[in-house]
């Protein structure tokens, strides 16, 4: 932890030469009843709002007064190729060819129709392997996949901590691949967990799915727009995600989907179709051509035409992405989280435990600061006090200094609040 003060100078000093503090500026800050900036840690479960998004959503609203039905073609940014403008940006977060990813509906929505078409069970390899305490929307779907399908759930196959520990121990992970992969069909694993913070080492989990002869797909929700992602060159089968998060696309965001370019171009996989996902060439000849022929790459899955009043903000935010670049981002939240870190240790063990990992390299931007018996009423106790956390049941406090907009001399005043809040003895 060397590099780091606890003197308040240290952090203001810090900010003043981030070279990314004007990220800061780009985004609408929550405010207390003092009207200060509240400390808002809360980014890993709604992201704040970009400035720019207010004048994207309204651009739209004024098209549809404006043109009706025309503004499909005639808008500023017409609807009809609205998600195309989001293509290339999100295939540079994830780490992905831009054919291989699109923007539509939501997380859990595309995790079904992935699981319709890549979750091909067949002879002994039936099993779902997943992580323990896995997010609940990916298990509900999970689970009522394999009921559907007449599988059922006891094909659900979970990767365990070892007993009294909390993170999963990716030596672990590769040995139950290498050891029972013939009976896997499908892994599935959040890349970052919601819960404990842990970041997965991707790369070594596909590599190990792929030799054991798994298709392989990741839940990048805490992930995207926190990680350095590489999708395509790891090559992962697929991965779905949420916009509302770290990507700042507001409430109910679109989502997104990324499949890997041999899924894209394989038409006899089936599918849950929808009339967006045909060849545009056919796609409004309607009755003339009833039967669906699918568009190459990852359009080929979409189901409806865009909404793009959810769109509009996402398109904002990845503007921001863009002009700050993940490997920066990325090295400020390391900085943030090993600040962070550091103060905490200085509170000492026994007042505040940590559950997520200490490497940098296996974490996101989250700490998971453990409270038997405090944790609810700490949180509210923040919250008084201008701190915006989250809890989660038993005794954890989720904390997620954020890159964009959360600063060094944020985390040094919640540490001092922290310091005052917790008992002494």
């Amino acid at each position: 932890m060397s590099g780091y003060s606890a003197e308040e100078r240290w952090a203001l000093e810090h900010d003043r030469s981030d070279p990314l503090g004007w990220c800061r500026g780009e985004f609408e800050l929550p405010l207390g009843a003092d009207g200060r900036p509240l400390i808002y840690f809360c980014g890993n479960s709604l992201g704040l709002m970009p400035r720019g998004a207010r004048t994207l959503v309204d651009a739209e609203l004024e098209d549809w007064a404006r043109l009706g039905v025309e503004a499909h073609f005639a808008g500023r940014t017409p609807w009809y190729s609205y998600a195309e403008g989001l293509r290339e940006p999100l295939a540079r977060l994830v780490g992905a060819r831009p054919h291989e990813v699109v923007a539509m509906n939501s997380l859990t929505i595309n995790l079904h129709l992935m699981l319709v078409s890549l979750y091909r069970p067949a002879g002994r390899r039936v099993k779902v392997l997943v992580e323990a305490a896995a997010f609940p929307s990916d298990a509900y779907a999970i689970t009522s996949h394999l009921e559907a399908r007449g599988v059922g759930r006891d094909a659900v196959l979970v990767a365990q901590p070892r007993p009294g520990e909390a993170l999963l121990r990716i030596d672990d992970l590769e040995a139950l691949l290498a050891e029972r992969g013939g009976e896997i069909a499908l892994v599935w694993l959040g890349a970052v967990h919601y819960y404990t913070g842990q970041l997965l080492a991707l790369e070594r989990i596909a590599r190990a799915a792929r030799v054991a002869g798994c298709v392989v797909g990741f839940d990048l929700a805490h992930a995207a727009g926190n990680a350095i992602l590489r999708m395509h060159a790891w090559d992962v089968d697929f991965a779905v995600w949420c916009s509302y998060k770290y990507l700042n696309a507001g409430p109910g965001a679109v989502g997104g989907c990324y499949i890997h370019e041999r899924h894209g171009g394989n038409h006899s996989l089936p599918r849950l179709a929808g009339w967006w996902g045909n060849d545009p060439a056919t796609r409004f000849r309607m009755q003339s051509r009833p039967e669906f022929v699918p568009v190459e790459g990852a359009d080929g899955w979409q189901v409806s035409n865009p909404p793009i009043l959810a769109m509009a903000p996402l398109r904002a935010a990845l503007a921001l992405f863009d002009r700050a670049g993940m490997p920066a981002l990325r090295a400020k939240s390391e900085r943030l989280t090993g600040y962070l870190e550091f103060l905490l240790d200085r509170l000492g063990p026994a007042r505040v435990g940590l559950l997520t990992p200490r490497e940098a390299a296996a974490r996101g931007c989250q700490l998971s600061l453990r409270l038997p018996g405090g944790a609810e009423s700490l949180v509210a106790a923040l919250r008084e006090r201008g701190i915006v956390t989250d809890y989660r049941e038993p005794d954890v406090v989720r904390i997620a200094p954020v890159p964009l907009y959360n600063g060094f001399h944020e985390v040094w005043r919640f540490a001092g609040v922290l310091d005052e809040l917790l008992p002494r003895g």
